[in-house]
């Protein structure tokens, strides 16, 4: 009898024990019911938010497929539009809802917006791509390293400008590229516009860079208009980072004929021809994984971190066809050996905070 009754006391405790870890590994891994891409701006003509909507939702997608459909994760994209002003209170409204765990986005002022939030909503997750935000436990972070993008769409540039017509055809005889921007901000103004000069540069000190504002992420029109400005004043080659507004800079460069410099995504075949080089951030495989991780409980918050051409998440596209028969090798030889340089160790361009 008194085996017996030890018998079943050493069940219970055993049993407890399985009851008690069973609860504890179901506590690590919350499960997650709804995520939403908050997208400050359009996703339409901006390869950054496209990016960022194709990665989630192939990561949201491919959990899906191996769960039940109760416990499938909702996806809503919400567009923010291109006013700024509204972003903030947009970005509260979602966090207030309190419908989602977590709220993914990609844009380096939102850090800024979101930090007071975080306190406001504790139970609230952010992931934000391309922006550094360190020590918040609510925030994770991925920023790209721009200063090598910028530095490869420099060089790239220089050598097209200073090239004979006989190899680029558009070439002209003033050592003059520009940059038309959407707008000035932190990273353009202390990462993007220096390190684009840096590049050129360093093909040609007397290179000249020639910096011009649309004002808005959408306006084709202006934008057109002022490439038109800047190829008169000499600009064989204009780098625009507008969002929607690029669209006017391919606009220009094919009805008066100029070279387009390309950045975030493979652009080869926007313009034929024109389009001599395309820098590129892995935005849309950062996203994937970044949401992969969250999926499987193992996101970092409270971290920043920086990825750049050695960690294969910035590059510069030089086996496109389009590329290949539009910049001679000559050019892309040059072109090649820093991008291996950077990914080497032998180039080091840190970005400068």
């Amino acid at each position: 009898m008194k085996t017996e009754k030890s018998f079943a006391k050493a069940y219970l405790i055993i049993l407890c024990a399985v009851m008690l870890l069973f609860c504890s590994c179901s506590a690590g891994k919350k499960k997650v019911s709804a995520i939403a891409v908050f997208v400050p701006g359009v996703i339409s003509g901006s390869p950054v938010y496209e990016m960022l909507s194709m990665g989630v939702t192939e990561a949201v997608d491919n959990y899906n497929a191996s769960q039940k459909p109760e416990d499938a994760v909702v996806l809503d994209i919400i567009e923010a539009g291109t006013n700024q002003a509204e972003w903030g209170s947009k970005i509260t409204a979602l966090a207030a809802s309190g419908k989602y765990d977590l709220i993914i986005s990609s844009n380096s002022s939102l850090p800024e917006i979101i930090e007071p939030l975080t306190a406001q909503f504790p139970k609230q997750k952010f992931i934000i791509l391309d922006a550094y935000m360190p020590d918040n436990k609510s925030i994770a972070t991925v920023r790209y390293n721009q200063r090598e993008q910028g530095y490869l769409t420099g060089y790239a540039a220089g050598l097209v400008t200073v090239a004979d017509k006989t190899e680029m055809v558009f070439a002209n005889k003033d050592k003059k590229i520009a940059l038309i921007a959407a707008q000035e901000y932190p990273v353009m103004n202390n990462t993007i516009l220096p390190a684009f000069t840096e590049g050129a540069k360093a093909v040609d000190p007397e290179i000249e860079v020639d910096f011009r504002i649309v004002g808005n992420w959408y306006d084709a029109g202006k934008s057109a208009d002022i490439a038109r400005e800047v190829y008169l004043d000499g600009a064989d080659v204009i780098l625009p980072i507008a969002g929607g507004a690029n669209q006017g800079v391919i606009v220009a460069a094919k009805a008066i004929g100029f070279y387009v410099a390309w950045f975030d995504d493979n652009g080869y075949e926007k313009a034929p021809g024109l389009v001599i080089s395309s820098s590129v951030m892995g935005q849309k495989k950062m996203a994937y994984e970044l949401t992969e991780q969250y999926l499987a409980g193992k996101t970092e918050f409270g971290t920043a971190k920086t990825v750049g051409v050695a960690d294969g998440y910035v590059d510069f596209v030089l086996d496109d066809p389009l590329f290949v028969k539009a910049v001679p090798e000559s050019i892309r030889g040059k072109i090649e050996n820093t991008v291996r340089s950077i990914k080497n160790g032998e180039l080091v361009l840190p970005v400068i905070d």
